[in-house]
């Protein structure tokens, strides 16, 4: 993309504050995995995503595994839900629906699965996976799903969620700027405004047994 996708903006909001507004009704808390210095001014608890495992050249994070296990380290939270910051056209009804599926789930992860395979940066994972994924890295693992092989994971499927996500679109991330520029689009188009005012923002910590992002 050339910049940090999670401050781009939709609608004058940057993606990474959209998702955060999105997910504070059902979650107890919320938390930016990243550069503090970037996102300090949001107003929200950001921790760096390089305290578990090590740094790459520059000091730059391996990726998103580390992102993960940092997460996983931080919380207190037995279910967390993990999403990645360039994901324009989640809906609070899906995230409420994945995040049910996880509460009577056995499993340790909760992972949908689109046609363009696994998701693991929208998906919901229980505090004990932290320390199997940081073994993973001490061992050089850096593939996410590489590092999930011990542990009990449950995929849901897109057929389970189509009748809220009728076009196929809420786990179309932006990894271009031509994805940007349809994001874009979709969010300054009538019915995408009139979608985004039929979801008015609720108090945090809603629901117990939901917890940090």
């Amino acid at each position: 993309m050339g910049r940090n996708k999670a401050l781009m903006e939709l609608l004058g909001v940057p993606i990474v504050v959209r998702t955060a507004r999105l997910i504070e009704p059902l979650v107890v808390a919320v938390t930016i995995v990243g550069r503090p210095e970037l996102y300090s001014t949001f107003g929200l608890q950001v921790i760096a995503d390089h305290e578990v495992g090590e740094k790459g050249s520059g000091g730059r994070p391996l990726g998103p595994l580390v992102g993960i296990a940092s997460a996983l380290a931080a919380t207190s939270a037995p279910w967390n839900l993990i999403l990645a910051s360039d994901l324009p056209y989640l809906t609070r009804e899906w995230l409420n629906w994945l995040l049910g599926r996880a509460a009577d789930s056995q499993a340790q992860i909760v992972m949908p699965r689109t046609r363009r395979g696994l998701e693991p940066l929208a998906a919901v994972y229980r505090r004990e996976c932290a320390a199997p994924i940081a073994r993973a890295l001490d061992r050089g693992v850096r593939k996410v799903t590489d590092a999930l092989v011990e542990l009990r994971v449950q995929t849901v499927e897109e057929s389970e969620w189509r009748k809220i996500d009728s076009d196929g679109r809420v786990l179309s991330n932006m990894n271009t700027p031509a994805d940007y520029d349809e994001a874009r689009a979709w969010w300054e188009a009538p019915a995408s405004r009139q979608f985004k005012k039929a979801k008015p923002k609720g108090k945090r910590g809603a629901d117990p047994r939901r917890r940090n992002k």
